[in-house]
């Protein structure tokens, strides 16, 4: 199954289930989506539960904020995290401030998701992960999926949870195949926003990513293992709140640490990580420094072959972790 059948399959389930829901934003009905990801779900479902809006994301974005205020729940799609810049006022100081403004009498079921950092050859300002800027706002919750399970449970749990949900996903992904259990096609099926899933056990090294990383950190863990470094890769899925408990777990257990994203460096998801780290009992379980692995901090160029070096691949995964690892290996 590909992630856009993935997310398709589990939105058409939630319409289904429940009335209150429907999804609002531009071309996401009788154009199926700007990237099919809602296909044939305006024929099924009609105008009432898929609106399409012009380009007014802070329009939009209002109008959901307020209907999930009345008692619906909205799934907001945003054709790109970069254009939901124009409704972060909405967002933030509406959506994510509400409940607690209103001392938990008014909450705001609401899931906002669409495609978050670069495809390829955007240019700057349509390349930019949003992550960090989403996880340091208290009142919302942030998911970063990466497998068709991932984001199959996520959206679940997203649609179905109390607080306002950002759903961080990748348009490279949307093509991509992965497995999927019997388990995860239950039409119940959630992944518990918070809980991380380790992927890959290893001994030697932990790499914990999310999102799109995970797929380059995985084939970078295979790489190492050829060379007798046997990383743990730990596919956080969720950003807020964070699993510290299987974070730490992993590092009691390998004694090294780096975190691995396509966000700019600076104030990001790894530098929370690693900070954190710094702060709690598990810092001396480490035998060397934890580091980061992130993306260049630079705006992303607009050359597909310059772009391809700004963002870690599997080779920079490599020979970041064989750095922390030092000499023993």
């Amino acid at each position: 199954m590909t992630v856009r059948d993935a997310l398709n399959l589990a939105l058409d389930e939630e319409l289904a289930r429940d009335e209150k829901v429907f999804i609002i934003g531009e071309e996401v009905a009788e154009f199926d989506g700007a990237y099919k990801v809602t296909r044939g779900l305006w024929k099924k479902y009609g105008d009432k539960r898929l609106i399409d809006t012009p380009i007014t994301e802070a329009g939009f974005c209002g109008i959901a904020i307020g209907a999930a205020l009345l008692g619906l729940r909205p799934i907001c799609e945003f054709m790109t995290f970069n254009f939901a810049m124009q409704a972060i006022d909405r967002m933030i100081n509406g959506a994510a401030k509400n409940l607690y403004m209103s001392a938990g009498r008014y909450p705001v079921p609401i899931l906002f998701r669409g495609p978050n950092g670069n495809a390829k050859g955007l240019a700057a300002q349509h390349s930019q992960c949003f992550a960090a800027w989403y996880m340091s706002a208290p009142g919302l919750k942030v998911v970063s999926p990466a497998t068709c399970e991932d984001y199959r449970g996520c959206l679940k749990a997203a649609v179905r949870d109390p607080d306002p949900v950002i759903m961080l996903e990748s348009e490279l992904l949307y093509n991509l195949e992965f497995p999927v259990s019997d388990q995860a096609m239950d039409k119940d099926y959630q992944i518990p926003i918070g809980k991380a899933k380790v992927e890959k056990s290893g001994k030697h090294i932990t790499l914990v990513t999310h999102g799109q990383a995970y797929v380059y950190t995985l084939q970078a863990a295979e790489a190492l293992a050829g060379q007798g470094i046997e990383a743990e890769v730990i596919n956080l899925r969720s950003l807020r709140p964070l699993d510290w408990d299987t974070v730490f777990k992993s590092i009691g257990k390998t004694h090294r640490l780096m975190t691995v994203e396509l966000g700019w460096p600076r104030c990001g998801v790894g530098s929370e990580i690693v900070a954190t780290v710094m702060e709690n009992p598990v810092f001396y379980q480490l035998d060397a420094p934890a580091i980061r692995c992130a993306g260049a901090d630079v705006p992303m160029p607009y050359s597909e072959k310059i772009e391809y070096e700004c963002t870690p691949k599997d080779h920079h995964i490599v020979d970041s972790a064989k750095r922390v690892c030092g000499t023993k290996f």
